[in-house]
């Protein structure tokens, strides 16, 4: 059995909406997207590449899958992720769906299944994005990987952080002032 892992990209001030792209997630008006993208480097991608290896699914909600859905099957540039997240085992904690178009998914209706799943899987059952899904998963994440970077943006969707204390289990420096840190959980 394997631990449910939150990957997460965060700023400063906590926020996790639309790392990525500018598009990736508008809600609430939000303008700021795609503020992460300076900030990769070699050690970033490093890192993404060892917490990847060590999974064996993914978790996400359904906002974060139909993002990743609409880009990476359609990569054909040699991106390693891209092999990686369309074989990958994905579960989506959805309410509303009915199907799911992204080759190896599997729909769930309820957090409660959560646990049968962590307990089949061989390795780490990982979480990307998904800000609604983790606040509706609360203690069950055994540890955070975060990835938070040196700018604050005084707006957005902020990471959802359970009651609870964390150990520090590593910490990485990027080159461009980005701290990946691994905090496991000690208390609920």
């Amino acid at each position: 059995m394997g631990e449910l892992v939150a990957v997460e990209h965060v700023t400063l001030d906590g926020v996790m909406q639309s790392p990525g792209r500018p598009d990736e997630d508008t809600r609430d008006g939000f303008t700021a997207g795609g503020w992460a993208g300076p900030y990769t480097d070699a050690v970033a991608m490093e890192q993404v590449g060892k917490h990847m290896a060590t999974s064996s699914a993914l978790l996400l909600g359904k906002r974060t899958y139909l993002d990743l859905y609409g880009h990476w099957p359609k990569q054909t540039d040699g991106n390693p992720f891209t092999e990686v997240l369309n074989n990958a085992r994905k579960y989506v904690l959805s309410t509303t769906m009915t199907s799911l178009p992204w080759q190896n998914s599997t729909l769930l209706t309820g957090v409660d299944e959560v646990p049968a799943v962590k307990e089949r899987l061989d390795g780490d059952l990982v979480v990307l994005g998904s800000g609604v899904l983790l606040a509706s998963l609360g203690a069950m994440v055994d540890r955070y990987v975060l990835s938070t970077y040196p700018l604050t943006l005084g707006e957005g969707r902020r990471l959802p952080w359970p009651a609870g204390t964390f150990e520090l289990v590593s910490s990485v420096p990027t080159g461009t002032g980005v701290i990946i840190a691994t905090y496991a959980r000690t208390t609920s």
